[in-house]
């Protein structure tokens, strides 16, 4: 795991500036420190930051090809890569070290962009082919691992891993995007292609561009899911299921360094865990945090899943309380991000780094097998959407959404609120309004009317619309699984344990988001997936000879942190200064009172508004480093 980064001259008119690329790439610092290394031609600059995982004597980048005239910097894993290399060679391709790296270049050689058809892994590379003139830029199918470019004004496109290689370039516009802040506190993070600045973006997973001097910029997908060509039978799921994932996991265990697994105690990580130990000899590293107060506590789940498979386990148990992390966390996320997950996640990487250079982690099983709350609700929405026509449901259940109380404070199924908005609207249109941080009434509630002006009717959810366009499904539940892979799963989650990973030199891999592995899940039928009003139960069913069913079958709970209470207490003081700091007033996008409204709600208990109040911190802290 890496960092990378580079300069290229589309005027070609330029030279490249060596001692700016090593000022850019060692912003990165954190994300390889074990040595960097560069390439300047007279066109393009390429720097990179090294993680040693795989060949740690013979791997550093940049990698060259036999001539030195292809040339690769590269973030990520390719884990088929010694049958690539078996390939190649019998082509007539000669290697000199034994990195996947060096892979990279050969099969560019070999078979051009189609090259990322033959990998399986995740990346972020750039290329460098001296005779073509071309930089070929590729980011892996499901947006593990970040690029983030722009182009400047005298004609340079960079680019980098993360934000902060583009902000230490001086001649990189920093002018915000007027439309972030509705995307922001719609979804909780940015979407991609955009950033929070007008002109850096964000290289869409499965997706790369080729760069030539003067020519255009454009991204070029290589890759989606496809529509199912037929869905497997329950018997199918249940005999291949737990092989498909060994496999994933096992090609995930090549490592020259020590290797361990994150333990949470749920389903996913349990799962991992367990096929781990039936892969290797050694015991697994596993390791976990809990937290003092039960409520936010799964660490005897972790401990039992430890003790059936033997595990070096390590826990550590944090204070639900330990909000220091705050201000770190908003460096090191570079834009706006509302996921208050992150806070226990950059923790537990934290106590992973301790002992392994490398874990395997359990993100994507509720994407893949719909194990998420929202998904079930939409999916039984959904019939009864399916039931009654539009005409009649819009007034009605929208009649009623409008009278309905927001009643966060109550219990689950008091909160109707939300359902009866879905009830009235599109499918696609009630899951944006479910993913949604702040509802859009909610959200206008805090903007400015200048700035609801300066929107002209634009809306977070325009972006969901267009995926949802190009949705190779029409099945309810797989349409919003779609959904989720193409916003909060490259948005959210895998940005959330990229910047947590890498701020400690950590690499994470994920073997549910193995893409073989999600093409496949994505023809089990959707009836297996939820059952009555359990998700994942294909997924938990075949797991039953290896996870206990107290584990399997228990309330999701996932990584939680007592944020009303922070407001209402320690964080209260800086909550009023955060929020309402100059920048935040003045920056056109809020209305100041309805700011110091929901504050002084909050904060006496009249109200719970702690997700808002997240979002508006994270933002605000965001906002006063510009």
């Amino acid at each position: 795991m890496c960092g990378i980064s580079g300069i290229f001259n589309l005027k070609a008119n330029s030279s490249i500036d060596s001692d700016l690329l090593r000022q850019i790439n060692r912003a990165q610092s954190h994300r390889g420190p074990d040595d960097e290394g560069y390439f300047i031609d007279s066109h393009v600059g390429l720097g990179h930051r090294r993680l040693s995982i795989i060949d740690l004597s013979g791997g550093q980048q940049p990698i060259f090809n036999e001539d030195q005239s292809v040339c690769v910097v590269f973030n990520g894993e390719i884990y088929n890569f010694e049958s690539l290399v078996a390939e190649l060679s019998c082509l007539g391709h000669r290697f000199s070290t034994h990195s996947d790296t060096e892979v990279i270049v050969h099969a560019w050689e070999q078979w051009g962009v189609q090259c990322l058809d033959r990998f399986r892994g995740m990346f972020a590379f750039a290329l460098w082919d001296r005779n073509k003139k071309q930089l070929f830029i590729a980011r892996d199918r499901l947006g593990k691992k970040p690029l983030y470019y722009t182009q400047t004004r005298s004609g340079q496109f960079i680019f980098g891993s993360e934000l902060k290689v583009l902000l230490a370039h001086p001649e990189v516009d920093t002018t915000l995007r007027a439309e972030m802040a509705e995307e922001f506190f719609m979804y909780g993070y940015i979407p991609e292609p955009y950033s929070a600045y007008k002109h850096i973006f964000k290289l869409n997973s499965g997706h790369f561009m080729l760069l030539e001097p003067h020519a255009n910029v454009q991204q070029v997908q290589y890759w989606d899911l496809a529509a199912p060509t037929r869905i497997h039978s329950w018997e199918e799921v249940q005999t291949e299921l737990i092989e498909r994932l060994n496999e994933a996991v096992r090609i995930r265990l090549l490592s020259d360094v020590p290797l361990g697994a994150f333990l949470s105690g749920g389903v996913d990580s349990s799962a991992i865990t367990a096929l781990m130990a039936g892969l290797q000899d050694s015991p697994v590293n596993t390791c976990a945090i809990g937290f003092n107060e039960s409520a936010y506590d799964e660490s005897e789940y972790a401990n039992q899943i430890a003790n059936r498979y033997q595990t070096q386990h390590t826990s550590q148990i944090v204070s639900s309380n330990d909000y220091a992390l705050i201000d770190k966390l908003s460096q090191v996320y570079d834009e706006p991000f509302a996921d208050s997950s992150a806070l226990p996640t950059y923790q537990v990487c934290q106590l992973a780094r301790q002992s392994v250079k490398v874990a395997l982690s359990g993100d994507g099983g509720d994407e893949i097998f719909a194990g998420y709350r929202r998904q079930r609700m939409h999916w039984m929405e959904q019939r009864l959407r399916d039931k009654i026509p539009g005409s009649i449901r819009k007034p009605i259940f929208g009649g009623l959404a409008n009278v309905y109380p927001k009643a966060d404070w109550a219990p689950k199924p008091l909160r109707a609120k939300t359902t009866l908005q879905s009830l009235a609207m599109t499918p696609v249109e009630a899951y944006a309004n479910t993913m949604s941080k702040l509802r859009i009434e909610e959200r206008h509630q805090l903007f400015s009317a200048d700035y609801r002006r300066r929107l002209s009717g634009y809306t977070g959810s325009e972006i969901m619309k267009q995926h949802a366009n190009n949705a190779p499904t029409n099945d309810p539940l797989k349409l919003i699984q779609y959904l989720d892979m193409k916003t909060w799963l490259p948005g959210d989650i895998l940005t959330k344990v990229d910047r947590a990973s890498m701020a400690h030199s950590l690499e994470v891999r994920a073997p549910l988001l193995d893409h073989v592995f999600v093409e496949w899940a994505f023809s089990i039928n959707s009836s297996d997936n939820i059952r009555g009003t359990e998700g994942k139960y294909a997924f938990k069913k075949a797991l039953e000879p290896y996870v206990d069913s107290n584990i399997l079958y228990r309330p999701k709970m996932g990584f939680s942190i007592p944020i009303a209470e922070w407001f209402r207490g320690p964080l209260k003081s800086s909550l009023s200064s955060t929020i309402l700091s100059d920048n935040m007033l003045d920056s056109g996008f809020f209305d100041a009172r309805a700011l110091k409204d929901m504050i002084s709600a909050h904060t006496s208990g009249r109200s719970n508004h702690a997700d808002a109040l997240w979002c508006l911190m994270m933002f605000a802290k965001f906002m006063n480093r510009q």
